[in-house]
């Protein structure tokens, strides 16, 4: 199965609700932080509301 490391690139002060709880979900706490999760749809869904914040790349 594949694998997505997302990482933090911008700050969640400003953002919504959803955009903060969002990047807590996918366990990133500060800007620079990385983290690798399964790719599913539910992770997919957590991104797609932060994609402006966020990095992500395929991980093998």
């Amino acid at each position: 199965m594949a694998e997505l490391k997302v990482t933090q690139t911008k700050s969640k002060i400003g953002g919504t609700k959803a955009q903060r709880d969002s990047l807590r979900s996918l366990g990133l706490h500060r800007i620079g932080e990385s983290v690798v999760k399964a790719d599913r749809p539910e992770i997919r869904g957590m991104i797609q509301v932060v994609r402006h914040l966020v990095a992500v790349e395929e991980v093998h």
